[in-house]
């Protein structure tokens, strides 16, 4: 019978999220077709599962770096199509890690054919962490804060991260436990909808995100030429605020955000950034789905009577790098981020700006599958955030290089 299918995953079964993996198939016959299907059980239960349809190399060798996928979730080569490409069966799930002490489990498997998946020919697991070797996760709940702090093995000193997500609140930690894993002492930041902060805040204090800054400027490990914040969709928009208010702040990663304060007033010593005027009246929800499209409700932001709403990023000293999908149906960050850009380097500041075609809202760390629509947590409204499998995976591989490397020459 030959030796037997052997599945490998390689440098190793066990990495971390963020790293690309070798996934290879040894022992088969030459020329002959299998189903590859990976699947991975979220911390609820949800089932997540992706396939492709290959052909052994005529050595009975399949290397899903050189090999082409001949159908199913994907086409081409494409060497973590089967992380990137996983898909919920139940649907608008969002793939999200709850727990970051535990890794996420992709099981790999080699069917024989490309019909039935009815003969299993080999199986591995791949262990894929978010916390790397030796990286400490503490709870903060210091003062009015609500936050984890990730600090990264030895001594540093290392470079000092906020790290926010969006309106959906809660205190989200993969992100920032993948930045501690490489280097960056790192403090996920709730501010809305968490513990005893409401889901719709009156109002945000600028003075909330001034306690968290001096926090982490306190933590020996930090090394003391300021403190970088990054942030998606209002975080996007916080993490702008931050840079222009706090003089702490070197560095601002803008993803998906607005150049305006939106929903929510935002407070700062003697003044108030009012919100952006919006019309809900103006949401699109399609009848078969209850799919919502807010993209449209915001008044013009070129008129000059919402300019009082505008973050007047151009005073800030900080550095600043915006990131946007020019698929994301959710909002026009795109156009928000051009409207920054251009008073950024109006003023003369330093300013780098990538848009990604085929991306959608939700840029994430890398191998996170693209999520179009989910229930977004405090509105409790499905909703529509964009993005192409193939494009919005590429997209979330590069912004993750570029967040890095723009942290590490500001930082």
């Amino acid at each position: 019978a030959g030796m037997a299918v052997r599945v490998s995953v390689l440098p190793s079964r066990r990495c971390l999220f963020d790293e690309p993996v070798q996934i290879r198939v040894a022992g088969l016959q030459p020329r002959q077709a299998v189903t590859l299907r990976a699947s991975l059980l979220d911390e609820s239960g949800e089932l997540f599962q992706a396939h492709a349809l290959y052909r052994a190399e005529s050595s009975g060798e399949l290397d899903l770096s050189r090999s082409p996928a001949l159908g199913g979730s994907y086409l081409g080569v494409e060497p973590m199509g089967l992380l990137w490409a996983l898909q919920s069966k139940t649907p608008y799930k969002r793939l999200a890690k709850r727990n970051v002490l535990t890794p996420f489990c992709v099981d790999l498997e080699v069917y024989e054919g490309h019909g039935d998946m009815s003969r299993l020919l080999g199986k591995c697991t791949n262990e894929r962490w978010f916390l790397g070797e030796g990286v400490k996760r503490i709870s903060v709940r210091e003062g009015r804060l609500r936050a984890t702090l990730f600090l990264p093995p030895g001594p540093g000193p290392f470079p000092g991260l906020i790290d926010l997500y969006g309106s959906g609140g809660g205190l989200i930690e993969y992100r920032a436990s993948l930045l501690a894993s490489r280097g960056f002492v790192t403090l996920a930041l709730a501010y809305m909808s968490f513990e005893d902060i409401p889901a719709m805040p009156e109002i945000l204090e600028l003075s909330y995100f001034e306690e968290a800054v001096n926090f982490l400027q306190k933590q020996q490990q930090v090394k003391d030429t300021g403190i970088g914040v990054l942030g998606l969709s209002k975080g996007g928009e916080l993490a702008l605020s931050l840079a222009t208010f706090l003089p702490g702040i070197k560095a601002a990663v803008s993803i998906s955000g607005s150049s305006f304060n939106s929903f929510v007033p935002l407070k700062g010593d003697g003044f108030t950034i009012p919100v952006h005027p919006y019309d809900l009246e103006r949401m699109k929800i399609s009848d078969e789905s209850g799919l919502v499209d807010f993209s449209d409700v915001l008044h013009d932001h070129t008129d000059p009577a919402t300019w009082d709403c505008r973050i007047p990023v151009e005073r800030s000293l900080a550095k600043f790098l915006f990131l946007s999908g020019l698929d994301d149906m959710n909002w026009k960050s795109d156009l928000y981020c051009q409207d920054a850009v251009q008073r950024l380097r109006q003023h003369g500041r330093e300013v780098e700006f990538y848009s990604y075609s085929g991306a959608g809202h939700l840029l994430e760390p890398p191998y996170l599958p693209l999520c179009k629509v989910s229930i977004h947590r405090v509105l409790g409204m499905l909703v529509h955030w964009g993005g192409q499998w193939r494009e919005h995976a590429k997209a979330q591989e590069d912004a993750w290089r570029r967040i890095q490397a723009f942290f590490w020459q500001h930082l």
